[in-house]
């Protein structure tokens, strides 16, 4: 029996590093233009964003106000 619980450390080392190598969270960006925000879409944050330059408009950021 104490053979099998010891096959029930997989980590090898404790898993103290391993859950930071495992969870990866994708960089957001800091702030989404005014036609994303609108449309919910994903804002890559360039000066002008994918978005904005593949329907020709005019990529503007505007800070969300805090009411």
């Amino acid at each position: 029996m104490s053979a099998m619980a010891d096959n029930h450390n997989f980590s090898g080392n404790g898993g103290d590093n391993n859950d930071q190598d495992l969870v990866r969270v994708p960089k957001r960006t800091p702030m989404a233009c005014t036609f994303c925000r609108g449309r919910k879409l994903k804002c890559d944050g360039r000066a002008i964003c994918t978005n904005c330059a593949q329907r020709k408009l005019e990529c503007v950021y505007k800070p969300v106000s805090e009411t």
